[in-house]
């Protein structure tokens, strides 16, 4: 399976330079968050495949006007050609904002994922906007990561971790690939293609 992860902000390759069948190729799409919808419903319309997306911080304008044609993973598990996708969008609480948890309230929403868990046997894939503390996070409070994204890793050790929200214009040292145990941890800033 061919995918293509983005976030935060628009793939040129993919959006203002694109290329009659570079979208091609690709079984699924997989959006971080803090895109626009109408990007997102460029994608899903040109690639021919299916999108899964969870928010970000700046997409409190989903809640009413969600991007066409593609399917929203928060708080649940997506099955796409057989590969488990759980979604948990959103940052670390740092301002008011729809899609900004405490640390409290993120591992609220993984409690109450218990059952489909267990429904699914865990999962493949870990789809966040956030990333995990301590896994390409900064220490600032927009940009810490959620601790309690770690016992989900350690426990079930999806394939893969995918996350946005750290540009990786922020630094030179800022890795698009890292590991933590079995899982590849991705960070999808503007795009990543994996081979599952």
């Amino acid at each position: 399976m061919r995918i293509l992860a983005v976030s935060d902000v628009p793939s040129p390759r993919y959006y203002e330079y694109y290329q009659p069948g570079s979208l091609d190729g690709f079984d699924l799409i997989l959006a971080c968050g803090d895109l626009r919808p109408v990007y997102l419903e460029f994608l899903v319309t040109l690639a021919h495949c299916p999108l899964v997306y969870v928010r970000g911080n700046h997409d409190d304008a989903y809640l009413k006007d969600p991007p066409e044609g593609c399917i929203c993973a928060e708080d649940t598990i997506i099955e796409v050609n057989g590969v488990r996708i759980l979604g948990l969008g959103g940052s670390f609480r740092y301002r008011k904002g729809e899609c900004m948890y405490t640390e409290q309230q993120m591992r609220r929403r993984i409690r109450k994922l218990w059952l489909q868990l267990r429904k699914y046997g865990g999962f493949d894939i870990l789809l966040t906007h956030a990333p995990a503390r301590g896994l390409n996070d900064f220490d600032t409070l927009s940009h810490r990561g959620f601790e309690c994204f770690l016992p989900l890793l350690d426990k079930y050790e999806p394939k893969y971790f995918i996350h946005g929200h750290i540009h990786r214009t922020y630094g030179h040292d800022i890795p698009q690939r890292s590991q933590y145990g079995p899982t590849t941890v991705i960070n999808a800033f503007e795009h990543c293609v994996i081979e599952y």
